[in-house]
């Protein structure tokens, strides 16, 4: 007897779509160790060092990290991971657009890349406000009629400390955290992207995600 329901239905869904051998593979194309893709798996490294940071310093809270030795050394690696995650994140992005990322189906997969950029400059932003320092009130006050000037200060007030750190410590992490399970759940349905001119083309039926063997 056929299972239903919508609990049935999305399982059907999500095997025809995402199949275990794609989500854990025991074999790879021979492309996919190229250092494009490495550059992706250390952005997403960075960005876990980035949120651990993170909790520790929004626990804490400000005073901790300005004023205790310990803070300042979550404060220097919160700091670095966001600069590596931003190195490596452009690295692997410019590398994904050379490489013309987009074909072969996948240009969803890097349509939600882009936006995790953009997201990230903005969640970088509020950090940058709300370092409760000499440099967040400078960058503040500059950037207040910038962004009045877009027409959004009204729902997003430069100077306001606690909007700007809600922002940054819940609603930013969150969503970029989504964004990323959602692009590597598409690299893994859809796999990598061949190499321009790669002579291997899959064999009829075959998941795009395989090719000559590692």
């Amino acid at each position: 007897m056929r299972d239903k329901g919508w609990t049935a239905a999305l399982r059907g869904r999500l095997d025809g779509r995402l199949p275990l051998e794609e989500v854990l593979p025991t074999r790879q194309p021979a492309f996919v160790g190229s250092w494009v893709y490495v550059f992706g798996v250390v952005t997403i490294a960075a960005l876990v060092w980035v949120l651990v940071s993170g909790c520790v310093l929004a626990f804490m809270g400000s005073a901790w990290w300005h004023t205790s030795n310990l803070g300042h050394f979550f404060n220097s690696i919160h700091f670095w991971s966001v600069q590596m995650f931003f190195i490596f994140m452009v690295l692997h992005l410019w590398g994904q657009y050379w490489g013309a990322g987009w074909r072969d189906g996948r240009a969803k997969t890097w349509m939600v890349g882009v936006v995790l950029f953009l997201v990230s400059i903005v969640t970088a932003f509020t950090g940058y406000l709300i370092q409760q320092n000499f440099d967040s009130q400078w960058i503040a006050v500059n950037a207040k009629d910038a962004i009045n000037a877009t027409g959004l200060g009204g729902f997003f007030n430069v100077l306001n400390f606690g909007q700007m750190y809600g922002i940054h410590v819940m609603l930013f992490p969150i969503a970029l955290t989504l964004l990323v399970v959602l692009h590597i759940v598409q690299v893994r349905s859809r796999g990598v992207v061949r190499p321009i001119g790669d002579p291997y083309a899959p064999a009829s039926g075959e998941s795009v995600s395989r090719g000559a063997p590692r």
